[in-house]
């Protein structure tokens, strides 16, 4: 498997939002954030590559999520199979 993914072929997998054109609509609309080695920076496309310990930040249902990526997902498999992809973390510590 890759060492990295589409942040919105991920997004679709852990099952954050319902299909790819929603992830990618969720990135280009703006307000999404990705941390990586303690540099923070906004997420302008769709194709932008995520890997395993990336900080992820973005407003989901009218809420901000923070979560940090702890596998890539080769499918798009059941609720529980998609919790094992990420960990929560606090959006106030983000990054």
């Amino acid at each position: 498997m890759s060492e990295s993914q589409r942040i919105d072929v991920w997004l679709f997998r852990a099952r954050f939002v319902k299909t790819r054109a929603a992830a990618a609509r969720l990135i280009s609309e703006g307000g999404a954030r990705i941390a990586r080695d303690g540099v923070a920076r906004r997420l302008e496309k769709p194709s932008v590559e995520v890997r395993i310990g990336d900080a992820l930040l973005f407003p989901l249902r009218g809420k901000l999520v923070a979560i940090r990526v702890e596998g890539l997902g080769a499918r798009r498999g059941p609720p529980a199979e998609a919790r094992l992809l990420y960990s929560e973390l606090d959006a106030e510590s983000f990054a």
